[in-house]
């Protein structure tokens, strides 16, 4: 099973809205006593015991609108994994409420670079994805600028409990199944 959070690699993108997927594989790393920095298919991979399932978390390292590359490189060396049953994709959602999160099985893009290319790569739409929303209550005139900035620093205690209720939601995705999950994060 691979969790792969979508982000832009390097400090300059530290805390900007475009990064939660990379945000939140660190946390799990963290909560699992994990180090993700071993170099493979342009991503940095960490092996991790959740729920009682070895997970590779990933952050790939090809920017945004690359990461399907890094994506469909992974699960290709890998065999007997299918995007279907063993990927999980975790990105930032600009149709999103702050805060709320969005799990599925199957979909879209909705119009995400990252999601996008894993798609174009992969040539499926199915695998499980979680969303998690970053549209502020107040119209967004230059979403690129937007997605790309940091929290505030007065926002930080609610990205990081964000965060924490995703990476249970996750949790509960790998010990209950997708439906159980749906029902109680979305």
């Amino acid at each position: 099973m691979l969790i792969v959070g979508l982000g832009n690699p390097g400090r300059e993108y530290e805390w900007t809205r475009h990064n939660l997927g990379f945000m939140l594989v660190d946390l799990l790393a963290q909560q699992t006593n994990t180090e993700v920095k071993r170099a493979e298919c342009r991503a940095l991979v960490g092996r991790a015991q959740i729920e009682n399932q070895r997970i590779e978390l990933v952050k790939p390292q090809t920017f945004m609108n690359l990461s399907g590359e890094a994506v469909a490189c992974l699960l290709r060396k890998r065999e007997g994994l299918s995007a279907a049953r063993d990927l999980i994709v975790v990105t930032d959602d600009l149709a999103l409420p702050f805060g709320s999160l969005r799990l599925r099985a199957r979909g879209s893009s909705g119009g995400h670079n990252g999601l996008k290319s894993i798609i174009a790569e992969m040539r499926t739409d199915e695998f499980f994805r979680l969303r998690i929303g970053i549209a502020p209550e107040h119209p967004v005139n230059n979403t690129a600028g937007f997605v790309l900035e940091k929290f505030p620093a007065s926002a930080r205690a609610s990205v990081e409990e964000v965060l924490e209720r995703g990476a249970e939601a996750l949790r509960t995705l790998l010990r209950d199944g997708i439906e159980r999950t749906m029902s109680q994060y979305n």
